[in-house]
């Protein structure tokens, strides 16, 4: 079985049914993350959403270049930006001055989003956003590569002698995420690697991404697979544990669940820990954590682990023993 790197999930939401300081949520996050390195997790996710009431992080570099000045080596991806609702010079220039802060531990990580409500806050055409998304991959690859840009297509026409600095990396890796057959084959035509929910139907997204790459004949070499677990968190007592995070996590499914059928706002989910459990939230030891991710990697031949860190709501440190036990009982496995 080949290594398998392990990373951490990050939305640095702030529920109104749990408040806390923003300054303080944000520096323990960063803290804990700084920590995780020292333990030998090798990723670090930030996922962005805007106009939340929960403060969901709606900017995701300007915290990436905070973890990369605090951190010396694991790598910090976004999952995802919204590639669409950003100005692609700007976000070109700001992805690759984290990367020279990180020293080239950036991954790009873009999508399209899933809320017209965003796309409105920002007069972001939303019928359009398929075509002006595939524009502006090509945007920053220009860009990345020190490229002067004189695109003219059919959304953007635009002229500039480059972004200075330049990424450290050469090329920045740009990574795509989504559920459909349609986001899992552009990120094979477009992408360096395609991030995949492993609460929908994994599998088949994971099987047309990689017959969509040998088709465009690929180096399979440069075909990663990054796969999210909704939620694996390893625990001495599972099920005391789960029913500490209950509510939070309820809460957090009960939005993305009223996002999906394009309602900003939901109710209180009263999910108890067997309905938790029957939505595939795992929360177990770490031998059995061990197994779970070995028949993930078996079934599927992922390249890269991520699943959330903090329930919403609940204080970073909450998040410890977890971090602890999987960085000495289950990363070894894999490595």
């Amino acid at each position: 079985m080949k290594s398998l790197r392990f990373g951490l999930w990050y939305d640095f939401r702030n529920p109104l049914a749990w408040p806390r300081d923003s300054c303080d949520l944000y520096q323990q996050s960063i803290d804990q993350i700084a920590r995780a390195e020292d333990l030998g997790w090798d990723d670090v996710w930030l996922s962005e959403h805007h106009f939340i009431d929960d403060g969901y992080l709606p900017s995701c570099l300007p915290v990436a270049a905070a973890i990369a000045a605090r951190t010396r080596r694991i790598r910090i991806g976004t999952a995802v930006v919204q590639l669409p609702v950003h100005d692609p010079v700007r976000l070109a220039e700001d992805a690759a001055v984290v990367d020279v802060i990180s020293r080239g531990r950036l991954d790009l990580g873009v999508g399209l989003g899933y809320r017209p409500q965003e796309y409105e806050g920002f007069e972001a055409d939303w019928g359009s956003r398929v075509e002006r998304f595939e524009e502006e991959i090509a945007i920053l690859r220009a860009l990345f590569a020190g490229h002067a840009l004189a695109f003219s297509g059919k959304h953007h026409r635009l002229r500039c002698d480059g972004i200075r600095p330049l990424p450290a990396q050469r090329p920045l890796r740009i990574l795509i995420g989504g559920i459909s057959e349609a986001a899992v084959r552009r990120a094979a035509r477009l992408a360096d690697g395609v991030i995949v929910n492993g609460t929908h139907d994994a599998g088949a997204g994971i099987r047309v991404y990689r017959e969509e790459f040998e088709k465009l004949g690929r180096n399979a070499d440069e075909c990663e697979v990054i796969y999210f677990e909704q939620w694996l968190v390893v625990a001495r007592d599972p099920d005391a544990r789960l029913r500490e995070a209950a509510p939070h996590i309820g809460y957090q499914m009960a939005r993305y669940g009223a996002w999906a059928r394009g309602e900003d706002a939901a109710g209180p989910a009263g999910l108890g820990p067997d309905e938790l459990r029957g939505l595939g939230v795992r929360f177990v030891r770490p031998d059995e954590a061990r197994e779970y991710v070995r028949s993930v990697v078996e079934r599927y031949a992922i390249d890269r682990w991520i699943s959330w860190t903090v329930p919403p709501g609940l204080p970073a440190e909450w998040s410890d023993e977890h971090l602890e036990l999987m960085a000495t009982e289950v990363l070894p496995a894999f490595r």
